[in-house]
């Protein structure tokens, strides 16, 4: 008897933990979809302080909400159990193709930060037993649904930022400069690029300059179906090259990038770049290279490290090939 009592009081909690994890699991997912509506954009919009801090705000207090009193008076659990139906909630949407695991890796430790704070306010509450208690989780829960239309009707504010890379070189000027003009095929094995690499997003492949001169064009390809489109503004030989940079998001396929961080798209974009090149010593070279890229986000703050952490990644790799390139022999 005491062995069927044991069972059903298990069975009982396996059940109540499940719901503490599932139902934020199922909050998140609702917003997720409601926000997702391309028809409600002028009210709800994945890019978005409100979705970035609020959502995952709410799925803490409703965690912690749900759990029992006795678990809520730990400190540790009112700021980690959060955590578990935040990355239930990214697994979910990784898998049904909701979102990409690389935007979401960048949105992670606000979303993981944003869910303790959620839990730590939602077990103030609890703890003080307060007669609202259900008013204010409500009111938490639902910020979503309120701050978003007035963080819309205020608009995005466009920024530009600047990604500066630079290597040094032990080679000839005009053997770097043509490496810099002409980047021939780019093979796997002489990739450097490891973040961009991990998080999934297109390799360069080759560029090469129709000819040397203020107007010459060439098409940068990368893998996956991406391609820029880069034109001369000014040339110098053998010193500095810069040139405007343009991608039409509606010819890179769907599969290639998230929605969300798509080049040229409405979020973000990326405009020029310059190399320049400079004379150290008799042996050596500084091969500089910078671009100016556009954030439109209401969260450029948060954004434009990610994207600068990007962009130089992908600067490096090639400032590695072309010095590798460079210096053989």
């Amino acid at each position: 008897m005491g062995n069927i009592i044991e069972l059903k009081m298990n069975k009982s909690k396996a059940i109540k933990i499940l719901l503490i994890i599932w139902i934020p699991i199922l909050f998140a997912l609702i917003v997720r979809g409601l926000f997702g509506i391309d028809s409600w954009q002028s009210l709800f919009s994945v890019m978005t302080m409100t979705f970035l801090f609020f959502l995952p705000f709410g799925v803490g207090a409703l965690t912690i909400y749900l759990s029992s009193i006795e678990n809520v008076k730990k400190t540790h659990y009112r700021f980690f159990m959060p955590w578990v139906p935040v990355f239930g909630f990214f697994a979910l949407t990784i898998i049904l193709n909701v979102e990409g695991w690389a935007c979401w890796l960048m949105i992670l430790p606000v979303f993981l930060l944003a869910a303790s704070i959620g839990g730590l306010v939602a077990g103030h509450y609890k703890l003080k037993k307060a007669k609202k208690e259900k008013l204010y989780i409500s009111l938490l829960v639902l910020l979503p649904f309120f701050l978003s239309p007035i963080e819309q009707s205020i608009g995005s504010i466009p920024g530009q930022y600047k990604a500066y890379t630079f290597i040094d070189i032990h080679s000839s000027k005009e053997k770097i400069w043509s490496n810099v003009t002409r980047v021939r095929e780019i093979k796997p094995g002489e990739e450097k690029g490891w973040f961009t690499k991990e998080l999934g997003l297109p390799r360069p492949i080759q560029a090469e300059l129709n000819y040397e001169g203020v107007g010459a064009t060439r098409k940068a390809i990368f893998d996956k179906g991406l391609v820029f489109n880069e034109t001369v503004l000014s040339y110098s030989p053998q010193s500095c090259m810069t040139f405007s940079i343009k991608a039409n998001p509606y010819d890179i396929p769907s599969t290639t990038m998230d929605k969300h961080i798509v080049v040229g798209g409405q979020y973000f974009d990326v405009l020029d770049g310059t190399y320049q090149l400079q004379q150290l010593n008799d042996t050596t070279c500084r091969l500089n290279l910078y671009s100016h890229f556009k954030l439109t986000t209401t969260f450029n703050f948060y954004a434009s490290w990610w994207a600068g952490w990007i962009m130089k990644d992908i600067q490096n790799n090639i400032l590695e090939v072309i010095k590798e390139r460079s210096e053989e022999k």
